[in-house]
């Protein structure tokens, strides 16, 4: 059966003025929201048209450095953001490539949706259930501390957990840090809100029993100096 053509600029314009229903959580220093943003098909299609332009990066800019040793990620990457603008962390500088005509789409949506304005994207793609990110914050001091970080997912649904930094020290064992697990669905938007990376760890694990590709788009302020 032939796909439907969707003028995606038009139907995530659309989009802008219709009623989220924003599924709250929150632990002791965490406050996230979860919400479906995209209907089916306009995310179908926002992740083909995704699939066809984004250029992931190679060689130096797919390693990170831990421990301080280097390693390749178990997943593609690549940024997108205002003329300049970089991003710096674990030992690697990502710089933005342009913004292309499918991010400015989504980009203005999440800006409408949530009253930020997000100056930088940030792409993972996970090819199957092997691709992960494993447990950390996003608290580079270049970013918008006041800013939620909203994560887009496309794709096959994965598992999202957050788990707080200290729990195992004595003055947090009265606090409710118990871990939290969202089922991240294709089309929804997790806004990670202050002070949650400051306190909060994040991770996407590996999942045999979803072995379709993932697309991940987190948007970020980043201050310019």
């Amino acid at each position: 059966m032939k796909r439907m053509k969707i003028d995606l600029s038009s139907a995530l314009k659309e989009l802008e003025s219709k009623d989220m229903e924003w599924e709250k959580t929150t632990r002791e220093g965490l406050d996230v929201d979860y919400a479906q943003l995209l209907p089916r098909n306009i995310a179908c299609e926002l992740m083909t048209q995704l699939e066809t332009n984004i250029e992931y990066y190679s060689g130096d800019l797919t390693k990170v450095k831990v421990f301080g040793k280097w390693h390749q990620i178990p997943r593609q990457q690549v940024a997108y953001g205002d003329e300049g603008l970089k991003y710096h962390f674990s030992g690697v500088t990502l710089p933005a490539k342009p913004w292309i005509n499918p991010l400015i789409s989504i980009r203005e949506l999440i800006s409408k949706v949530t009253g930020h304005n997000y100056n930088f994207v940030l792409i993972n793609r996970y090819r199957n259930g092997s691709d992960h990110i494993g447990k950390h914050r996003d608290d580079e001091s270049e970013l918008d501390s006041t800013a939620p970080i909203a994560s887009l997912s496309l794709g096959q649904h994965r598992d999202f957990i957050l788990t707080h930094g200290n729990r195992q020290k004595k003055e947090y064992e009265n606090k409710d840090l118990t871990t939290v697990k969202i089922m991240l669905q294709h089309g929804s938007l997790l806004l990670m809100n202050p002070p949650t990376n400051k306190y909060w760890y994040h991770s996407l694990p590996p999942r045999k029993s979803a072995p379709g590709v993932r697309i991940n788009l987190t948007f970020r302020k980043i201050n310019i100096k």
